[in-house]
């Protein structure tokens, strides 16, 4: 297990989103795996006729590249362990497999908090 209990896989995650949100200045970065493998980065999309959220931005990425299912997910801003919205857990759900979890946590990348998310949760 890496830092903060985090397999190292998802600690990989953290370090796609902690680094995705400081190269762009955005309020927050995210980053998926899916069930393949794969995994996608976002930053916060806040234009005048557009906003998505990171988490969202990295699901609809998953789903255009083909993706069935995610397993793990990372959100993180300012805010810590109230990064992700409801919005954000319920696109997470609409893809997510049966164990997929969203760690959340700040800026700097500390884990705040990790809950499950899958369809049963």
């Amino acid at each position: 297990m890496a830092e903060h209990g985090l397999s190292a896989e998802d600690a990989k995650l953290v370090t796609l989103a902690r680094s995705t949100r400081a190269r762009v200045g955005a309020a927050e970065g995210a980053a998926v795996r899916d069930s393949d493998g794969r995994t996608y980065a976002a930053a916060t999309v806040d234009l005048p006729s557009l906003r998505l959220s990171a988490l969202q931005v990295c699901v609809g990425m998953a789903v255009a590249s083909g993706s069935r299912g995610l397993e793990a997910a990372v959100v993180l801003g300012a805010d810590g362990a109230s990064a992700g919205s409801a919005e954000d857990v319920a696109a997470l759900r609409d893809l997510g497999g049966p164990d997929v979890v969203l760690h959340r946590g700040d800026a700097r990348g500390a884990v705040a908090e990790t809950t499950a998310v899958g369809p049963g949760a």
